[in-house]
Formats: structure tokens, C-alpha cells, sequence
């Protein structure tokens, strides 16, 4: 066996690995779903027909095939329960991923401007809170915005209020948590796009007499959009099927598309329309990864 038969099998067998892990663990859950989708609602265990039964022969298979249909789909566009669900997902992304960049931006700015032997103290403040688990963190949110919690003691306390103010069970309670939980998804994109910038282009736009803001907003910020996408692609996309944090923060008035699965899931027990509705999410979370993929090929070929 040749040396360049050495070196490149395993070269070969790590290129193949992420396709082969793509295929298991994305792919053939999509199909199982996909397949779901197309059943319908049945009194039974699993609880949805056609089931699949190989040992039938092939002939049980045409029919199950043939019995495939896009009723569960078409329920999704004809109820307006399903397509605000969709819009208020949306909508609260777009809001939550806006939030967190007017707040992640600055101090990732900040981050990146600190002496080289304290950004990494930085990067530890940033990372460390989140090393506690997710659902507790929450529920020390739900302690401090209740009626008698600790913000409204404080608040209190200070004379800002003369009565305990309603923060629970709002959408101001729910966007707090998202922001909350979501910011280091956004502070460490951005920290590791404007750390890598060279400073001598801000000095060569001050040389060519751009004030501090002008040096910013044509220079730094151009710069650092491939991490701004990649900040609010990391926000965005985890928010809009955001199920723990609606769920314990907001209110039941209106529900976000994670919500909603959930209780066709495990509520009504219709698997087929909570399968539609995760297909349909994941289809609209494909157009923004197709578009930030094609931006950044578009920047690659421009440099």
C-alpha cells in the first residue's frame, strides 16, 4: 500500500463523515416526519394511518403510498390559527433578533477593543452565566417578574412605582427572556468577526481625515457584517420555534408556532398536522440560510 493511499483514505473518510451524519440524524428523521404529514389522524398506536408494514409485501406498500394525501397542509393555510402562529413566530424573531443586535453589537465592539490579556476575562463573563442549565434560568426570571418578585420590590422600594407592576405573563416578560437568553448567540459571532479587524484601516481612514463615526459606519460596520448575519442567523432561526420561553414568559392570548406543535403533539394527539406544521417550519427556515449562503459566496467572489 502506497503512502498517498495512507494519507488520503482518511482524508476521504472525514470528508465523507459530515454527509454521512447529515444523512443519519437529519435526512432520515425528515423522512419519517415528511411521511407522518402525509397520513391521517387515526384512534391507534402510532396513532396516524398508513403505517408502514414491510412484512406485507409490496402490494401494502403501493397502498399505503396511494392513501398519502396533502389534507394536513391544506389545513395549515385554511385555519387562521396556524398561519398567526406562523406570522407571531416570525414577528417575534425579527424583533428579538433586532433587540439583541442594538445590545450584542456594543459589547461585542467593546470586546474586541479591550487589551488582548482581558478579552478572554470578557469572553468568560459573557460565557459563564450560560453554563447554567437553560430551564432553571428561566424560572429565576419567573421569580424576579412575578407580582411580589424581586423587580418590583426594587421598584417599589425606590418610589418608580406606587403598585407592584403586571410583568409576567406579557410579551414584554417573554422578549426580556429571549434577549436574555439568547445574547451570547449574537455577542460571539460579532466578537470574533471585529476582533480579527486589522487596525491599521481605521488609521488609514483617519490619515485620510474620516472622523471616529465616519472610520465606524465605512469601515468597521462593512466589515463586520459577515458576523452580523451570522449573529442574527443564530438568533433568528432557534426563536422562531422557541417553545420553553413563550410558554413560561408570555401569555396564552397568542401562540408562537412552537406552541402550537406542541399541543397537536401532545394534547390533541394528531401527529400528521404536528409533522405538517414542523415541514412548514422548516421550510421557512431554509430561505434565510439559502440567502446568507448566497451573500457570503457573493462576498468571497468580490474578494
Amino acid at each position: 500500500m502506497s503512502a498517498r493511499t495512507i494519507f488520503t483514505r482518511p482524508a476521504r473518510l472525514a470528508a465523507i463523515a459530515p454527509y454521512l451524519w447529515m444523512a443519519l440524524f437529519f435526512l432520515v428523521p425528515f423522512l419519517f416526519v415528511l411521511k407522518i404529514s402525509l397520513s391521517q389522524t387515526a384512534i391507534a398506536q402510532p396513532p396516524y394511518t398508513p403505517a408502514f408494514d414491510v412484512s406485507e409485501g409490496w402490494e401494502a406498500l403501493k397502498a399505503a403510498f396511494a392513501a398519502f394525501s396533502f389534507d394536513n397542509f391544506r389545513l395549515l393555510v385554511s385555519d387562521d390559527l396556524y398561519v398567526l402562529s406562523y406570522l407571531r413566530s416570525l414577528m417575534v424573531a425579527a424583533i428579538s433578533t433586532s433587540i439583541l443586535l442594538v445590545i450584542g453589537y456594543p459589547i461585542a465592539y467593546g470586546m474586541a477593543r479591550l487589551p488582548q490579556r482581558w478579552q478572554s476575562v470578557a469572553m468568560m463573563l459573557v460565557i459563564v452565566p450560560f453554563w447554567t442549565s437553560f430551564l432553571i434560568r428561566i424560572y429565576a426570571w419567573i421569580n424576579i417578574l412575578q407580582h411580589d418578585g424581586l423587580l418590583n420590590l426594587v421598584l417599589l422600594a425606590l418610589h418608580v412605582v406606587s403598585a407592584p407592576v403586571v410583568w409576567l405573563s406579557t410579551d414584554s416578560a417573554m422578549y426580556l427572556g429571549i434577549v436574555y437568553s439568547y445574547l451570547p448567540f449574537m455577542i460571539l459571532p460579532l466578537y470574533a468577526t471585529l476582533s480579527k479587524m486589522d487596525p491599521a484601516l481605521l488609521e488609514a481612514a483617519n490619515d485620510l481625515g474620516a472622523s471616529p463615526r465616519q472610520a465606524f459606519w465605512r469601515v468597521t460596520f462593512p466589515l463586520s457584517l459577515p458576523g452580523v448575519g451570522a449573529g442574527a442567523l443564530l438568533c433568528f432561526i432557534p426563536i422562531v420555534g422557541e417553545f420553553v420561553i413563550p410558554d413560561l414568559l408570555a401569555g396564552s392570548n397568542a401562540l408562537m408556532i412552537g406552541q402550537t406543535l406542541w399541543l397537536e403533539f401532545f394534547t390533541n394527539r394528531d401527529w400528521p398536522v404536528a409533522s405538517a406544521i414542523a415541514i412548514v417550519l422548516l421550510l421557512l427556515l431554509l430561505a434565510p440560510l439559502v440567502l446568507y449562503d448566497r451573500l457570503q459566496r457573493r462576498q468571497l467572489e468580490q474578494a
